[in-house]
């Protein structure tokens, strides 16, 4: 079985769109059923739900065995948590908040073997090489990472194309809630301005030949943008679809009262 072809990366390469699902749950028994449901990818979030390396690596175990592919986003680009999440098995990351190119350069090293990056050797304790039962990894693994960057505020947007640009960046990730928060309209990802930015930005990775990609979970504007060309976006957060389908059952029987209903779409 070939444990090394990155087949994420390969689908974005073709051009292929790649529908995913965000995991907040931060639990190997949620990731497996969700794994199951159909979608392309996963985002494994480290930034915002409270995972660290042990919880991720559970998540990627339980992903494994299925047809997703799983995408693991890191707390921050830090060379260090960076590493320890590609030799637990991670080959695609979506670094968050990447302001400038250098920024991107360094993501992009941070996951490339010397000569051509900084990541330290250590196959041998790797579940990312099996432990040295994948013998050709050490040769393979840097064209086998997928480097995805996220620009979610006015000063990425201005870079972007200097950011796109970067060689071994794979895709470029607009972050909705932040951006609309830094453009003055926190809350309000659906508001005028913001959707032209973010349809100018959409406009400007495609033009780089990079792959575009979202979070969006209002369905219509999810097709919409496919249909401008997004090559991977999620369409919805698991955290999410628990309490909406949890308050709209307790609904069915006057329940509802006794909980909250979620004040926004915003993950």
């Amino acid at each position: 079985m070939d444990q090394l072809t990155n087949k994420f990366k390969q689908a974005l390469k073709a051009g292929d769109p790649q529908i995913g699902l965000w995991l907040g749950l931060c639990s190997g028994y949620t990731a497996e059923i969700l794994a199951g449901a159909g979608f392309d990818w996963l985002l494994i979030d480290g930034e915002h739900a409270p995972n660290n390396i042990p919880t991720i690596l559970s998540q990627l175990q339980s992903i494994a065995p299925y047809p997703s592919q799983p995408v693991v986003r890191p707390p921050w680009n830090d060379p260090v948590i960076i590493k320890q999440l590609l030799d637990i098995g991670a080959q695609t990351l979506l670094i968050p908040m990447v302001q400038n190119a250098e920024q991107a350069r360094q993501a992009v090293q941070a996951t490339r073997y010397p000569p051509a990056g900084i990541r330290g050797v250590g196959s041998g304790l790797a579940r990312a090489a099996r432990w040295n039962l994948i013998p050709d990894y050490l040769s393979r693994a840097n064209d086998e990472m997928c480097v995805l960057v996220q620009v979610e505020t006015r000063e990425a947007l201005k870079n972007i194309a200097e950011i796109a640009a970067v060689e071994g960046v794979d895709g470029v990730f607009i972050g909705p809630s932040d951006l609309s928060a830094d453009m003055g309209h926190i809350n309000n990802p659906q508001h005028p301005d913001v959707k032209a930015a973010i349809e100018q930005a959409i406009n400007q990775i495609k033009k780089s030949g990079k792959a575009a990609g979202i979070l969006m979970s209002n369905i219509d504007i999810a097709k919409h943008y496919l249909d401008m060309g997004v090559l991977f976006i999620a369409v919805g957060v698991d955290t999410t679809l628990l309490v909406s389908g949890a308050t709209a059952l307790a609904k069915q029987f006057d329940k509802s009262k006794s909980g909250q209903k979620p004040s926004s779409d915003v993950y």
